[in-house]
């Protein structure tokens, strides 16, 4: 049983590493055709291309694993039943569930390595490549200089030449961007641009300058000059890496979230307190309604109670305006409170998000296994048809259930693991079918049909 459980796993690894690299593969071209635009033109170095691209790769592969396994268990299994391999093992002795027990341990491993990808390596890459893109975003396109074209990405200046002649520009005009008090225009016969670290140096050779004070007309200033020099700070220039310690949900491990679920805890008892001490200042009742409707219904029965008393006119109109004041304090703490139920929502989402798609590898083997057996067809074509088609529908459901989680629609345990239930669900009806020896499940390609007509019509 052993040599048999070994095969086995033997027969899913290769198809998992081939699946896994070409749906990465897959995927990375349709990121990289996306983002193409976000670093042409910038003049960043190959390094920091490749370091962007590296850094993105994180998501990819927690996305591909489990389409990857379930890829795998179609191809090695269906492989196996098509060579009636299956058969012979059953035929030994050996029950499916003993076959899917070698293949459920290789969905653990793929499992808890998955895990520890998800909580340790994939925040940490999030969070370098969100920062890079950033930094990347606000830097400067670097100097390319074309004759006859404004030349904008000078900080403070617009520049056009007439020619470039191996460097030294003829017929230069530099013209002060808006926003100035002083309108400034240069022109000269030559120039030399020079690139530094933080700053451009522009050298300008027998030229004049004319300078215009837009809050005062009559001031106008000419200087002709044999030889010029701007310089311009230009630090934005250079890619400026930033650390920060801002993190986004998903650039978070989960004791990280889970300490941010009990500030925002903290958080709403002490609005839940402060809304206590209204109650109790203006209504006399130290209850706290559990929300803005209860809060009304509550003000509106002392209401009811304020207009049955002997009070004169005066305190009524007193009491009144503090009821309206407690309303709209009422109103902004409830949705305070509410704002912060959907921040810890989105937190538990992320939290329950991290296992759960690791599990649904143990789930799509389960799937898998019993699917390509009962099918019959281990090629490639047929198992990565049928994984997408099954991975297609249990993301969809997985993208539902967050969005409705982070809405306050459903509980976070619910919408994260309601596309997991299916699965099991899915897993145990196919195996059950397996077990009991029903038919193999028929597909009808078109291919195959058509093959088939030919056949019959030469007979």
């Amino acid at each position: 049983m052993l040599l048999i459980s070994r095969y086995i796993i033997k027969e899913l690894i290769l198809p998992f590493i081939y699946s896994l690299m070409i749906i990465v593969l897959m995927l990375f071209i349709n990121f990289f055709l996306r983002a193409i635009d976000r670093f042409l033109g910038k003049g960043l170095s190959v390094v920091t291309i490749f370091e962007y691209l590296f850094l993105n790769l994180a998501w990819i592969v927690a996305l591909a694993v489990p389409m990857a396994v379930l890829i795998a268990t179609l191809m090695a299994f269906g492989r196996m039943s098509e060579d009636n391999e299956i058969n012979a093992m059953r035929a030994s002795g050996i029950s499916f569930t003993s076959i899917l027990k070698p293949a459920l341990i290789f969905g653990v491993i793929i499992c808890l390595t998955l895990t520890y990808f998800n909580n340790y390596i994939l925040p940490e890459m999030n969070f370098y490549a969100r920062l890079l893109q950033g930094d990347i975003h606000k830097k400067r396109p670097g100097l390319e200089i074309e004759p006859g074209h404004f030349i904008n990405s000078i900080p403070d200046y617009s520049m056009i030449i007439r020619k470039d002649n191996n460097g030294m520009m003829e017929d230069v005009r530099i013209f002060s961007k808006e926003n100035q008090e002083i309108q400034t225009s240069i022109y000269s016969l030559t120039g030399e641009l020079e690139m530094l670290d933080d700053a451009i140096v522009l050298m300008l050779y027998d030229g004049e300058i004319h300078e215009l004070d837009l809050n005062n007309y009559k001031s106008y200033r000419r200087i002709n000059f044999k030889q010029h020099k701007i310089i311009i700070p230009a630090d934005d220039m250079m890619l400026a890496r930033r650390d920060t310690s801002n993190r986004s949900d998903r650039e978070m491990t989960v004791p990280m979230m889970l300490n941010k679920k009990a500030n925002y805890n903290k958080r709403s008892e002490r609005v839940q307190t402060r809304i206590g001490r209204a109650f109790n200042k203006v209504i006399g009742d130290s209850i706290v309604p559990v929300s803005m409707d209860d809060a009304l219904l509550q003000m509106g029965n002392y209401r009811t109670e304020m207009l049955n008393k002997d009070i004169t006119p005066v305190e009524q109109r007193r009491q009144e305006r503090k009821l309206k004041s407690l309303e709209r304090q009422m109103n902004n703490e409830y949705r305070l409170i509410q704002n912060y139920q959907k921040s810890q929502n989105k937190y538990a989402v992320e939290i329950h998000k991290k296992f759960s798609l690791p599990i649904a590898c143990i789930l799509f083997v389960l799937v898998g296994a019993p699917l390509g057996t009962l099918t019959r067809k281990g090629g490639f074509m047929v198992a990565i048809s049928m994984g997408f088609g099954f991975f297609l529908i249990y993301y969809i459901f997985l993208i539902g259930g967050e969005e409705l989680a982070d809405r306050n629609r459903v509980s976070p345990f619910i919408g994260m693991w309601a596309p997991n239930f299916l699965l099991l669900i899915a897993g145990i009806y196919l195996t059950l079918n397996t077990v009991r020896d029903r038919a193999s499940i028929q597909f009808n390609w078109p291919w195959k049909k058509k093959s088939m007509e030919n056949n019959n019509d030469s007979k």
